[in-house]
């Protein structure tokens, strides 16, 4: 990792004050989603249907995620596999985050971070329970994100959600991304990703739920459209 991501690393450290109030005692979760595909910003991972498992731990205010998505049902090439690694801080309604991508497939080395990795550091921001939109911004700093001169290509990504509470227990979640400039995602400034969310849980029991989402994607950038369904389990 170059110099720019160990600043970003002891910002986020710097930034624990001692009066934090966050979880008092180790928190680990387990989860698993199972989605028809996938697409990240508006891009098709060419993935198919998915399991998309993480683990999760936290502890006054930091959290340490293990994310990873493996296809199903695409085997070409190997198939589609990415490990990813997320070091997060929140404090208040900031969170401050390091992101470790990897998505190069089944069966492909690991270790090659200067052309396999793109490491991210993502400034998040929600306005509260009143007004709940999330503004984030994300940046790639190091690794694999290089223009064909290979220099450094910083490519952005800049997202707002909006999720909104309806009758009978669903959530509606309008969001939209987009690229400043040249980068991965676009040639240029351009929207990646429209898309609207509706999640629910659906009661088995008194005491369990299975979160069940649809979720409808037009990806301009890319002139494609996506229609998704996925459901978890988690603890």
């Amino acid at each position: 990792m170059n110099q720019v991501g160990m600043l970003l690393i002891g910002i986020l450290l710097a930034m624990c004050p001692s009066q934090v109030k966050g979880q008092e005692k180790l928190e680990v979760h387990g989860k698993a989603d199972f989605v028809s595909d996938y697409i990240w910003r508006g891009a098709d991972q060419n993935s198919g249907f998915s399991i998309q498992p993480s683990l999760t731990l936290g502890y006054k205010g930091f959290s340490l995620n293990a994310w990873g998505s493996q296809s199903l049902t695409k085997w070409e090439d190997g198939g589609a596999k990415e490990f990813d690694i997320n070091l997060s801080y929140t404090f208040r309604n900031f969170t401050v985050t390091v992101s470790d991508y990897w998505w190069s497939g089944v069966n492909r080395p690991y270790g090659d971070y200067k052309n396999d990795h793109y490491f991210e550091g993502t400034l998040a921001y929600n306005f509260g329970e009143s007004f709940p939109l999330t503004l984030s911004w994300s940046t790639m700093f190091a690794g694999a994100d290089k223009d064909e001169n290979g220099d450094l290509q910083a490519s952005t990504y800049i997202n707002a959600s909006y999720p909104i509470s309806l009758p009978a227990d669903i959530t509606l979640t309008p969001a939209i991304g987009f690229t400043p400039w040249k980068g991965i995602y676009h040639d240029k400034a351009a929207f990646t990703d429209i898309s609207l969310k509706a999640s629910k849980d659906i009661h088995v029991t008194d005491k369990f739920a299975i979160p069940l989402f649809v979720q409808a994607i037009v990806a301009p950038v890319y002139d494609r459209t996506y229609l998704v369904a996925g459901f978890s389990l988690g603890f």
